[in-house]
């Protein structure tokens, strides 16, 4: 349950304030009609709750031709709040008129709009405080009037003593005279005995709550010091300093003379602008202002500090006004830093995680719940997380044993390691691994495995393809090798004999076997080359459609292709044109080997907004979808037979990477049964 549970209604708040023995009422309009009155109030009026809605001189008729009902259109109309001290007022009570004394207020209550919207009148009878401070005048008066006439009495008894001696007979009556005198007098002195009494109890009840007041103040200063926060205390009426300990000096470090006896905007100058108006509001609403982790400058020891502090504006009431601001604080830098160290880690190692394509899980092997990331997820196949016996029998048949083996061994060892494939629901393969710490309790049994999780479907298809291309690498230079060995060796026996009919055949036979080696170890070198960023581009201008139309030789010589040029035949570049000349092979020798029986090749060149776009394009059988992606992967080769099958693979990747050197795109478009089509764009404004 929240504190505002406890909360009272309205009607609550006036039945508790009725209780108040603070004489307190609500006036509205300029007539000053009676809203609420308490009962201290009713009993000050000798009224009941049926003066509630009356004007205050329908209710107290007696108060007619008095100043209070003109002080209350005077505060309603302009918005004042007027005091009295001691003020006299004539009420009746119990049908009877009296002459009562009263401190008192009426203060205007405003709206955001500086509007009055009702008077709040508050009273106190201080009567009886009247009465007798002025019983104890007339008690003074009367012992003054007593010492006159006892000075009178001694001028008489003087008068009489000479009497006295000029007549027995004046001395009796004298005498008498003497005696009735002092009869008075002592009269006298017991009535001031009594008001000295008097004055003396009130004097030491004075003294005792003198005392007290002193003490708690005492405790209360020594307490704000001795406190291990922050403490300042703010004179409300001028935002004066009353008080400060040491450890608020500290947080904003300054010396305590820099502090006492100014205001705080002249001590804390750098935090006025944004604090000042929070301050006001405090002062003006009564309601305190709790601030945590707030970062400020502070001018501390001369030096500007960013500092984070907690702290409260606490206002300190009197009769529901502000009296002072309290102000605690405490700096929690060291704390907000560090938490921010902790979050930027976090970050950076979520970031991390995230870049590198990482999932991460957390298996509990007490209880079998195991959490995962959304990464972890995907890697095996699901769009969400699934319970962990899923996510086992995800894995491939073949690999399950290898995989519970590295879980015993981590037992054993703390650390996790397997590869393994898993089964998708469409059926398709996919290779992981994984990695794991296997955490232990006081008593040595494992408790939970934090690990992460790696797709190296890529990687066991890169590893795959190196090892194909080893073996297509072998095979490919093997045949030329070979046959420039055989022919040697027959050139060998033939030297003494040069002009045989079979020397020049040997000769182009040993040369078409060099050239054979010497593109295969070229496009070795290229792939060296662009994996290097060596491969260096010369540009020139040239015609595109001139280097199509002479290019190919070798599949024109053939005579069972057709190449046809279509489209912008006069359209310049300015590019590398032995490097793609090279392309435009490799494109060609591409729409031959894919589709062997179309004999009809189209090249094309057009114009696409900035850029000049080649295609090579071929109406034979199509490409498969799911080749298309890794056409243009290093050492990939799609099964085909036809003009040139053989190859290391690499021609497209050569390609790729020469388009890219010139800042162009390359890609192919393809449906299956109707054809191909290789394209790439270059730049016209490189």
């Amino acid at each position: 349950m929240s504190y505002t549970d406890y909360f009272l209604s309205d009607k609550q708040l006036l039945e508790v304030l009725a209780f108040s023995t603070d004489a307190t009422a609500i006036h509205i309009t300029e007539d000053a009609v009676i809203q609420y009155a308490n009962d201290a109030m009713l009993a000050i009026w000798g009224k009941g709750r049926d003066v509630f809605g009356k004007t205050l001189e329908n209710a107290l008729p007696e108060l007619k031709g008095q100043q209070f009902i003109d002080l209350f259109k005077q505060v309603w109309n302009e918005g004042l709040t007027i005091k009295g001290i001691e003020t006299p007022a004539d009420l009746i009570v119990d049908g009877e008129l009296k002459t009562f004394y009263f401190n008192f207020e009426y203060r205007a209550i405003k709206n955001a709009n500086n509007e009055t919207y009702c008077i709040l009148h508050m009273a106190k009878d201080v009567t009886d405080v009247i009465l007798g401070r002025k019983r104890e005048q007339d008690l003074i008066e009367e012992l003054r009037t007593v010492n006159e006439e006892l000075l009178s009495a001694n001028e008489e008894i003087r008068a009489a003593n000479e009497e006295i001696r000029a007549a027995n007979e004046e001395m009796t009556a004298a005498n008498a005279e003497i005696s009735a005198a002092n009869e008075e007098i002592r009269a006298a002195n017991e009535e001031i005995t009594a008001s000295n009494e008097e004055l003396s109890e009130s004097r030491k009840q004075l003294m005792e709550l003198y005392q007290d007041l002193a003490e708690s103040d005492a405790y209360f200063r020594n307490m704000v010091k001795q406190a291990p926060v922050g403490i300042c205390i703010i004179r409300a009426e001028d935002l004066f300093i009353q008080d400060v300990n040491t450890a608020y000096l500290e947080l904003v470090g300054k010396p305590r003379h820099e502090i006492e006896g100014r205001t705080i905007w002249e001590a804390v100058p750098e935090a006025a602008e944004t604090y000042a108006p929070i301050m006001n509001d405090v002062i003006i609403t009564g309601e305190a202002f709790i601030a945590k982790e707030h970062e400020l400058e502070l001018i501390r020891n001369g030096i500007p500090e960013n500092v984070f502090i907690d702290f409260v504006y606490e206002p300190m009431l009197n009769d529901n006004e502000v009296q002072a601001i309290m102000v605690l604080a405490i700096e929690v830098s060291d704390k907000v830093i560090a938490r921010r160290s902790i979050e930027d880690v976090e970050e950076r190692i979520r970031l991390a995680i995230e870049a590198a394509e990482i999932g991460t899980f957390d298996l509990n092997l007490v209880n079998g719940e195991m959490l995962t990331s959304e990464r972890f997820d995907a890697i095996f196949g699901f769009d969400k997380h699934v319970d962990w016996t899923m996510y086992v029998n995800a894995v491939h048949p073949e690999d399950r044993a290898g995989r519970e083996a590295a879980h015993k061994s981590a037992l054993i060892s703390g650390k996790l390691f397997y590869e393994a494939r898993v089964i998708y629901a469409d059926q398709s393969i996919h290779w992981i691994r994984v990695h794991g710490n296997v955490y232990y309790d006081k008593a040595g049994k494992p408790q939970r495995i934090l690990g992460t999780l790696l797709d190296i479907t890529q990687f066991k298809r890169l590893e795959q393809q190196k090892d194909d291309f080893i073996s297509i690498a072998s095979h490919e230079l093997k045949t030329p090798i070979t046959s420039l060995k055989a022919s040697l060796q027959l050139l060998e026996k033939l030297k003494d004999n040069p002009t045989a009919p079979v020397v020049p055949r040997l000769i182009d036979q040993s040369l078409k076997s060099m050239r054979k080696i010497s593109t295969l170890v070229e496009d070795l070198l290229n792939v060296s080359r662009s994996q290097q960023s060596h491969l260096k581009l010369n540009k020139t201008e040239f015609i595109m459609a001139e280097l199509l139309n002479n290019c190919c030789s070798h599949v024109r010589v053939t005579g069972k292709y057709e190449l046809i040029l279509q489209g912008d035949l006069h359209l310049k570049v300015n590019a590398d044109e032995h490097a793609i000349d090279q392309v435009v092979v490799n494109l060609v020798n591409n729409a031959v080997k894919y589709a062997p029986d179309s004999f009809v090749i189209a090249m094309k060149v057009e114009k696409k907004d900035d850029s000049v776009k080649v295609s090579v394009t071929d109406t034979g059988p199509g490409i498969d979808p799911e080749k298309i992606p890794f056409l243009f992967d290093r050492y990939y080769q799609a099964q085909s037979a036809g003009f040139n099958n053989s190859g290391l693979g690499l021609g497209l990747y050569i390609s790729a990477e020469i388009i890219r050197k010139h800042g162009g795109q390359i890609g192919v478009d393809s449906t299956l049964d109707q054809g191909s089509t290789f394209w790439f764009t270059l730049p016209l404004n490189s």
